[in-house]
């Protein structure tokens, strides 16, 4: 990851939040909390969420949604 963490479950890019924000997506994960811990290509906005996913088939058969996020406060 652009912050030197290792890629794994609960890892967000963005590239707007600062790393280490944590974040929950109630829509598609509940109560599940990510870490914002990399950066996405300068074309994507504000607005992308990247969330890591074990392998590329799962990515694909995820897809794109459009979701309301929650930034969890320290």
């Amino acid at each position: 990851t652009a912050s030197g963490k290792n890629v794994g479950n609960g890892i967000v890019a963005n590239n707007y939040l600062p790393f280490g924000t944590k974040i929950r997506i109630p829509e598609l994960y509940g109560n599940k909390v990510f870490t914002v811990q990399d950066r996405m290509n300068r074309k994507k906005s504000i607005y992308h969420v990247d969330i890591w996913m074990p392998g590329q088939e799962q990515a694909i058969k995820f897809g794109v949604k459009t979701a309301h996020i929650e930034i969890l406060k320290d």
